[in-house]
């Protein structure tokens, strides 16, 4: 089975439907696919709903895709550095689903292992608990999360062989490999792709066996934040 294409659009082509549930990796700035973001934004796929940590920036990653209005919905833990994702939502244009960092990751990683939900003590007493199913367990209350079944799943990795085994890079791997898990179909956008066996099975950081599709491209290097401070003189 070959898994690699010559582009994000051929990659996605057959896969994308209007209304759709989509998994997206990055942390911050950080693995964002954004070859595929912007194959989606070229392919005009409308109403669509992500589950990401993030929304990128006005002008980078799904914040590509708010500016032209393609996104219905975001599930996700950290919206902020994105005045357009915050007009839309403020004025009922878009739909969000707030989560913890680490109550969305197993969201996901729990769909990926087939697992439809989970109890967690995160978000007891607040307003994350509203509607949810409470059980005790031991004496204390816990919230009943749904795991994420994506429709698809975009991540960017690192490496890559021709079997869809990925290695990622550093933070890159924070959200990256749950959201990779939880789609029935996983396209993987990577920096490289190597010789089969060339990588160690040790530091493979998610199997083939969850990739469907691989693209190799170029991608920007970008800083979220940038601090600076005057050098005093000697």
């Amino acid at each position: 089975m070959n898994k690699i294409y010559g582009s994000a659009a051929e990659a996605l082509d057959g896969v994308l439907s209007d209304g759709m549930l989509i998994a997206a990796g990055g942390f911050g700035l950080c693995g964002i696919p954004e070859l595929l973001l912007q194959a989606i934004k070229d392919a005009g796929t409308k109403n669509l709903t992500f589950a990401s940590n993030n929304a990128g920036v006005d002008d980078f990653g799904i914040g590509i895709l708010l500016q032209t209005k393609q996104v219905k919905k975001m599930i996700s833990s950290y919206v902020g550095e994105n005045a357009e994702f915050m007009r839309q939502y403020l004025s009922g244009e878009l739909e969000l689903e707030f989560n913890p960092q680490g109550t969305l990751a197993e969201r996901m990683r729990a769909a990926g292992c087939g697992i439809p939900g989970f109890y967690t003590k995160t978000g007891v007493g607040t307003v994350i608990a509203d509607g949810k199913e409470v059980k005790q367990f031991n004496g204390e209350d816990y919230i009943l999360e749904e795991g994420i079944f994506a429709d698809l799943s975009i991540v960017k990795a690192w490496k890559a062989d021709d079997t869809g085994n990925l290695v990622f890079r550093k933070t890159a791997r924070n959200f990256n490999p749950p959201a990779a898990m939880c789609g029935k179909i996983c396209v993987a956008e990577v920096e490289e792709i190597v010789p089969r066996g060339s990588l160690d099975p040790d530091g493979i950081h998610l199997p083939g066996i969850y990739v469907h599709r691989i693209v190799q491209g170029e991608h920007e290097k970008r800083i979220e934040q940038r601090t600076t401070r005057t050098r005093e003189n000697a």
